[in-house]
C-alpha cells in the first residue's frame, strides 16, 4: 500500500528521495514535501517548437536538441578560450559555441542530450551561439527524448543535486502534492482577479504547455505570497498604532514658529506637506509609525527637528539614533547651528564619551534637563533612563534590527515613531517592504544645494580621470575614489582598495591619500574620516562603507572604479556623499569603466531623480534581491515580480486590510488557516497575532 502523502511530512519518506539526497534539498531550503511542490522553478526554455538540426539557418532563433558527439576547448589569438561541440540528430549535425565559457567544460559531458536556444551565425559553416544550454539526460539514463514538444522548467538547483533531478521529483510526485493541497482563496476572490484555481496554478507552473500557462499560474502563487505578506504588515502595522494609546500632542506654535522663521531658506512644498502628515499623526490620540523617505539633500533633518520640537514644546524629551558615532556627531552639529537661534543645544550620547562624561549626561537625560537628545545604540542601554521620551527618530533605520527599534520603543509609554531613510524606494517596493508604516516621500531639493554632474568614461580616458582628480586636489577641492574590493585576487582583476591606495599616494607625493574599508577597526575608520572631513587627507580611497557616511561639503569630485559591479541605487547613494556644500558648486562624479560602456550606466548618468533610478534598478534587477531579508526575520517574495505584479499587490493589501478591519486577530474559524499559511509562509507573524 503506498503510503498517503501529507505536506508537512520529511522529504526524506518520498519515494526516489532518501537521506542522502534529502541533505542536497534541506541545502535549498526543501525539508517537507511541501517545500518541494513550492520550489518552483526560475526559468523556462522553450521546447514546445524543435528546429531540427540540419533545418536550422544562419539568422533564425531557434531551439534545438540533440546528443554531444565531440567536445573542445580552444584559444584565440587574443587568449579567449571557446567552449564547443557538435550535436547531432536524425537529420544531421550542428556546432554550437561558448566563448570565453571554458568552464563548461567540466559540466557538458560527450554522449548527453542538450536542449539548446539562440541564433545561428555563420563561422566557418553554421553555428549556434547559445543563449541557452539545459543539460536533458545521459547515454544511459533513457532520457534522451524528454523535453520534446515541451516547456522545460528549469528549477534551482545545488552541489551534487541537479535540476534533472529535481525535475525528475517533482514530476514524480507532483500529482499527490498537488491533491494534498488545500485551496483558501475564496472562489469569488478568485474570479473577480481573474486568477486560476490552486491546483490549476501548481500544475501549470511546473508542468506548462505554454510559456503564457506557466505565467498564468505564476500570478495565482505570487497574489498568494503577497497576500500572506500583506496580512503580516497589516496586522504589524495595527499593533503598532492601536496597542498603546498615543500622546495626542498639541501643535502649541511656539518653538516650531521660531525654527521656521529662523530658516536661511524656505521649505519646499514636499517637506511643508511632510512635516504636516507628521503633525496630524503626532496630535492623534493613536502613536505614529511612520516613514520619512527621501533622496540625499532634499531635507529629511530639518522637517525631522520640526517634529522633534513638537514634542519639546509639549514638555517631552525626543530623541535621535544613528547607525555610527560619525553620524551621531553630524546630526548633532547640524542641529546644533539650526537651534542656535531658538537656545537650544542638543546633548549627544555615544559609546566613545569618556565614563564620567557618559554619567554626567546620562544623568541630564534621566533629570529631563537635557530635552533633544542625539546618539547610537547608546542610548538603548539599559542604564539609560528618560525622564519623559515622547518622540523617537530613528536615521537609516534599514540599518537597525527590529528588536533595537523595540528596545528604543520600550523607553517610554506609547512613543511616537518617526524613521529615516535616505535610500528612495519605489511604490511597489515601499508597500512591500514597508507596507506596516505610513509613508511620507521628500522629492524636491532646497533651493542653494549643489549640482552633481555625472559622467562615465572607458579606460582610454583614465590618465586625463587622474589628472583631473589631482589638479582638484591641489586646488583645495577633495575627493572620493570608490572600489568594489578591498584587496587584489588572482580570481578577478578587479582593482582593489589597498592597491589604489598605495598606488595614488606614490603618485601623488604632494597629496595625503587615506583609505577606508569595511575590514578597518571602525575607530581606525572614524579617525580617517574624520581626517578628511576637516580636510587633512585630500583624496579618499574607499569601498562601500562611505555609501552612508558623514557630510564633507568640500568633498566636490567622485571617480568610481568598475561601476558595473554596482547596482544602479548603489551608484545613487554613493554620488550622493559628493555635492553636499551650500554654495551651489558643480560636483563631479565619474564612472570609470574598464571596457565597453553599458547602457545602464548612461541611463544613471542622465537623472539625477533617486526615485527614477530606483525603479530603473527594480527593471533590471530580481524583486527578491533589492528586498532582501529584512533583520525582523526574513520578509521574502519569490514568487511575485514587479512592476508586473502591481496590481495584484494592490488586491492584496486591501484583501489583507478588510479581512483585518472584520476580524483583527483572525480566529473566525474561516479566517484561521489563512493566518496559519501566512504565520508557516513568515514565522515571525505568529509574535504578531499571538499580542492581539
Amino acid at each position: 500500500m503506498v503510503p498517503t502523502i501529507r505536506l508537512n511530512m520529511p522529504v526524506k519518506f518520498l519515494k526516489g528521495v532518501g537521506e542522502r539526497r534529502a541533505e542536497g534539498l534541506e541545502r535549498l531550503g526543501i525539508v517537507t514535501a511541501g517545500d518541494l511542490l513550492w520550489h518552483l522553478p526560475h526559468r523556462y526554455l522553450d521546447a514546445s517548437s524543435i528546429t531540427p538540426l540540419a533545418r536550422a539557418g544562419v539568422g533564425q532563433e531557434v531551439a534545438c536538441i540533440g546528443k554531444v558527439v565531440t567536445k573542445a576547448v580552444t584559444p584565440t589569438r587574443k587568449g579567449l578560450r571557446i567552449f564547443s561541440v557538435v550535436l547531432r540528430d536524425d537529420s544531421g549535425v550542428l556546432e554550437c559555441a561558448w566563448p570565453g565559457q571554458p568552464f563548461l567544460d567540466r559540466t557538458i559531458e560527450v554522449g548527453q542530450t542538450l536542449l539548446v536556444t539562440g541564433q545561428v551565425r555563420f563561422y566557418h559553416g553554421r553555428q549556434l551561439a547559445p543563449r541557452e544550454h539545459l543539460v536533458l539526460g545521459d547515454d544511459d539514463d533513457g532520457e534522451g527524448g524528454v523535453g520534446v514538444g515541451r516547456v522545460l522548467p528549469v528549477y534551482p538547483a545545488t552541489a551534487g543535486l541537479s535540476h534533472k533531478v529535481i525535475r525528475g521529483l517533482i514530476e514524480r510526485h507532483l500529482d499527490a502534492l498537488i491533491g494534498a493541497s488545500v485551496d483558501l482563496l475564496p472562489a469569488s476572490a478568485r474570479q473577480r482577479l481573474g486568477l486560476p484555481a490552486l491546483a490549476e496554478a501548481l500544475r501549470a507552473v511546473h508542468h506548462p504547455q505554454t510559456i503564457e500557462e506557466a505565467e498564468r499560474g505564476r500570478q495565482r502563487l505570487a497574489f498568494d505570497e503577497l497576500f500572506d505578506l500583506q496580512l503580516m504588515l497589516s496586522r504589524a502595522r495595527l499593533l503598532a498604532r492601536h496597542t498603546r494609546a498615543g500622546k495626542a500632542f498639541q501643535n502649541r506654535k511656539e518653538l516650531t514658529s521660531q525654527l521656521k522663521g529662523s530658516l536661511p531658506w524656505p521649505l519646499t512644498t514636499d517637506q511643508r506637506k511632510a512635516i504636516k502628515e507628521i503633525y496630524a499623526d503626532m496630535m492623534a490620540s493613536e502613536r505614529m509609525h511612520r516613514l520619512l523617505m527621501g533622496d540625499v539633500g532634499t531635507g529629511k533633518t530639518v522637517v525631522a527637528l520640526f517634529a522633534m520640537l513638537l514634542a519639546l514644546e509639549n514638555d517631552y524629551q525626543a530623541a535621535l539614533m544613528a547607525p555610527t558615532e560619525l553620524l551621531a556627531e553630524q546630526h548633532a552639529a547640524t542641529l546644533a547651528t539650526l537651534l542656535a537661534p531658538l537656545g537650544i543645544a542638543p546633548v549627544v550620547l555615544t559609546g566613545r564619551l569618556a565614563s564620567a562624561e557618559k554619567g554626567t549626561r546620562q544623568q541630564q537625560i534621566a533629570e529631563g534637563s537635557a530635552r533633544l537628545i542625539v546618539g547610537t545604540h547608546a542610548l538603548l542601554q539599559e542604564r539609560v533612563k528618560y525622564h519623559r521620551l515622547g518622540l523617537v527618530v530613528i536615521d537609516e533605520q534599514h540599518r537597525f534590527g527590529v528588536e533595537q527599534r523595540a528596545a528604543f520603543i520600550g523607553k517610554g509609554d506609547g512613543l511616537d515613531v518617526l524613521m529615516l531613510s535616505a535610500t528612495p524606494i519605489p511604490r511597489t517596493l515601499a508597500l512591500t517592504r514597508y507596507g506596516d508604516l505610513d509613508i511620507s516621500v521628500l522629492r524636491e531639493r532646497p533651493p542653494g544645494r549643489g549640482i552633481v554632474k555625472t559622467t562615465v568614461r572607458g579606460p582610454k580616458s583614465r590618465e586625463q580621470v587622474w589628472d583631473f582628480v589631482a589638479t582638484e586636489a591641489r586646488a583645495g577641492r577633495q575627493a572620493y575614489v570608490v572600489l568594489p574590493v578591498i584587496e587584489e585576487s588572482e580570481r578577478t582583476d578587479l582593482r582593489a582598495a589597498v592597491t589604489m591606495a598605495e598606488t595614488l599616494q606614490a603618485r601623488w607625493s604632494d597629496l595625503q591619500v587615506g583609505l577606508v574599508h569595511g575590514k578597518m577597526p571602525s575607530a581606525e575608520r572614524d579617525r580617517v574620516m574624520e581626517e578628511f572631513r576637516c580636510g587633512k587627507v585630500g583624496v579618499l580611497v574607499a569601498t562601500t562603507v562611505i555609501e552612508v557616511g558623514v557630510d564633507v561639503p568640500n568633498a566636490t569630485n567622485m571617480v568610481i572604479e568598475h561601476p558595473d559591479r554596482f547596482g544602479l541605487a548603489q551608484l545613487h547613494q554613493l554620488r550622493g556623499r559628493i555635492g553636499r556644500g551650500s554654495d551651489g558648486a558643480i560636483s563631479h562624479c565619474i564612472l570609470l569603466s574598464a571596457g565597453r560602456i553599458p547602457d545602464r550606466l548612461k541611463a544613471l548618468a542622465r537623472t539625477t531623480d533617486g526615485f527614477k533610478i530606483a525603479e530603473l534598478d527594480l527593471a533590471e534587477r530580481r524583486f527578491g534581491d533589492l528586498l532582501g531579508a529584512r533583520q525582523s526575520g526574513g520578509i521574502e517574495v519569490r514568487t511575485a515580480r514587479f512592476p508586473e505584479d502591481t496590481e495584484l499587490l494592490l488586491e492584496a493589501r486591501k484583501m489583507a486590510a478588510g479581512l483585518l478591519h472584520e476580524d483583527p486577530t483572525m480566529t473566525r474559524a474561516e479566517h484561521l488557516p489563512l493566518r496559519d499559511r501566512a504565520v508557516a509562509r513568515y514565522p515571525r507573524g505568529e509574535l504578531l497575532f499571538r499580542l492581539g
